[in-house]
């Protein structure tokens, strides 16, 4: 039987048109690298490809508040090491001014002594990273502390998110970290000013107090940072896995395609 041309012409026009789109596809491949541009290509793999994708969107973030968390543990432990430092010289100069053979004039010198103190540890009380305040809650925009002492912030801890159900608070309540030690601090200035000595003896026992808050605070801030950094090997094993799995799926055998 006789093949009209017309017949001829369109199964040519036909075949050249698909060797064109697979060359296309395969040109296209090698330019990517990868074997899935389209839904067309493996929707199957396409869709494995996007839950990867979210969950490797998922780990960055959860890295980014991990670093931003650490950091505000580090500066938060710096301050409150500075704090301790302060208290126990101020333990010092109590130890020196309740000898009875110190006389007014010079525990009224040491009273300014301890307001410049005082005024040290307000200071440390407004420890900011990047214009956010440590130590003022969750009011992080607002200077947790007048010159006398007044606090701004509020009790609500300043928290970061490490996973999907768990946060960790990387800031604090400065009320309740630095208001005890103002009171003792002005009850001590005063004591000194008054050449109280029972008030000078008083404020000893107070110090020792605060001594032991401090550490305690900056014990736990260390544990924190443990389990940040723990927290992180995780991610940055996920991310691997991960990122080797979405390899699999989506890259191209270069070879292949060249061949292709």
């Amino acid at each position: 039987m006789r093949v009209a041309n017309k017949a001829i012409y369109d199964s040519v026009k036909y075949n050249l048109g698909s060797i064109s789109e697979e060359l296309n596809k395969a040109n296209e491949i090698v330019t990517t690298g990868k074997r899935i541009n389209n839904l067309s290509d493996d929707p199957v793999g396409l869709t494995q490809s996007l839950n990867i994708r979210s969950t490797l969107s998922n780990i960055d973030q959860m890295g980014r508040n991990i670093s931003y968390g650490n950091s505000w543990l580090t500066v938060s432990e710096s301050a409150l090491t500075s704090v301790q430092n302060i208290i126990a010289d101020t333990k010092v100069l109590c130890i020196q001014m309740a000898n009875a053979t110190i006389g007014s004039d010079q525990r009224s010198s040491a009273a300014g002594t301890v307001q410049n103190m005082l005024d040290e540890i307000v200071s440390l009380g407004n420890t900011d990273v990047a214009g956010n305040y440590i130590f003022a809650g969750s009011k992080t925009d607002t200077i947790p502390f007048d010159q006398d002492g007044t606090y701004n912030g509020d009790n609500n801890p300043f928290a970061i998110k490490i996973s999907k159900n768990s946060t960790v608070e990387v800031g604090s309540d400065g009320g309740a970290v630095f208001g005890n030690i103002f009171n003792s601090l002005s009850d001590l200035k005063t004591a000194l000013e008054t050449n109280d000595l029972t008030g000078i003896q008083d404020a000893m026992g107070y110090l020792d107090g605060h001594f032991e808050d401090m550490s305690a605070k900056i014990s736990d801030i260390g544990s924190k940072m443990n389990r940040m950094e723990i927290k992180d090997k995780i991610y940055q094993d996920l991310n691997f896995s991960n990122t080797e799995r979405l390899s699999k799926i989506e890259d191209a055998d270069i070879a292949e395609a060249i061949m292709n």
